[in-house]
């Protein structure tokens, strides 16, 4: 195996780890404000993704680091392909993440609304993030209209946003909101105990039915019989929730994930992006990886970077792994 194809596979690896890990961040953003629970449930549920949700975004920094890195053609395809999006994209992680750091720093008469306003602000922001990153993926497994020359042939409008309005868009959008619910739900069964615990339950059970029932019928209206792979662990997360088993069900939410980004990033691979306009143009892993030398250079400081990553966030999620409840606390009269 040569080192592009290894470094596609790191690539890849990348997307999957933060859209697993952010994925029950997000899950939880929008629980926690469409979810109308107690403000002492909103407040646990934060405190659930409060000390890892930032250290989760680097993987978003590592998977686009390492397009531009190793395969700059794709880097630059996807960028101005979906200009508009990705700056909405970061724009509401943006939002997000000061909705996250600013909500318990109020602290007076009205703590509860304030807490409130962040709290809404963090779930469309969430909602907005993985609906447009779900249109996103599916556009770009579908391909771009990209030219002899690798550009991306379009108006600033059809180049940016149009690409997201098909109904495999829409599947997509839908696909990431329901998966980030699920993580989201089966996280704080994982995480919290008590009322928060129990009623995260029926909302994973009806999450991972709607994620296997709609990826059947993807499947069966596109013929792409490899689409079962994303029903197949949403079964087993639907049956992991059923018969209580929190770390199975998790496990199949995560490996649901996984299949989704890994189909739609390597759907058509050697194939990077294809082109709708002529599939001699596409982008292809040969055409757009870099030099050897730069290859050399960025796996000898992936031995040393990546590793100490990994092992710091395992770290982070070991310190932090105890449950957190979720009961009302008495106050003393």
């Amino acid at each position: 195996m040569d080192l592009p194809t290894i470094w596609f596979g790191v690539i890849v690896l990348a997307w999957v780890l933060f859209f697993v890990l952010e994925g029950f961040d997000f899950g939880i953003g929008m629980i926690v404000g469409f979810g109308r629970r107690p403000l002492h449930e909103r407040d646990a549920a934060v405190k659930t993704i409060a000390p890892t949700w930032d250290g989760n975004e680097v993987w978003l920094v590592a998977a686009i680091g390492l397009m531009f890195a190793i395969f700059p053609e794709w880097y630059a395809a996807v960028l101005s392909g979906l200009y508009l999006p990705m700056v909405v994209i970061l724009l509401a992680l943006a939002a997000r993440g000061v909705a996250l750091e600013f909500r318990g720093k109020y602290h007076g008469a009205g703590e509860e609304l304030w807490k409130q306003r962040c709290d809404r602000v963090m779930a469309w922001s969430s909602l907005l993030v993985v609906a447009l990153w779900g249109a996103s993926f599916a556009a770009l497994a579908k391909g771009l209209a990209i030219n002899a020359e690798g550009e991306v042939m379009a108006s600033a409008w059809t180049r940016s946003f149009a690409p997201l309005f098909t109904w495999e868009g829409a599947a997509g959008a839908l696909g990431g909101v329901l998966m980030a619910l699920l993580m989201g739900a089966q996280f704080l069964s994982l995480r919290t105990t008590g009322p928060l615990r129990e009623w995260s339950r029926p909302l994973a059970l009806r999450t991972a039915f709607a994620l296997a029932a709609g990826s059947l019928v993807v499947a069966a209206l596109t013929g792409q019989v490899a689409i079962v792979l994303i029903m197949a662990p949403a079964l087993l997360a639907l049956l992991g929730t059923y018969f209580r088993r929190e770390g199975l069900a998790f496990v199949g939410g995560s490996l649901t994930i996984t299949a989704a980004t890994a189909l739609a990033v390597a759907w058509h691979a050697p194939t990077l992006l294809p082109s709708s306009l002529d599939p001699a143009w596409s982008v292809t892993m040969e055409g757009a990886v870099t030099s050897d030398f730069s290859l050399e250079v960025i796996s000898w400081a992936a031995l040393f970077i990546m590793p100490a990553v990994v092992v710091y966030q395992a770290f982070s999620y070991w310190v932090f792994r105890r449950r957190i409840s979720s009961e009302r606390v008495a106050t003393p009269a």
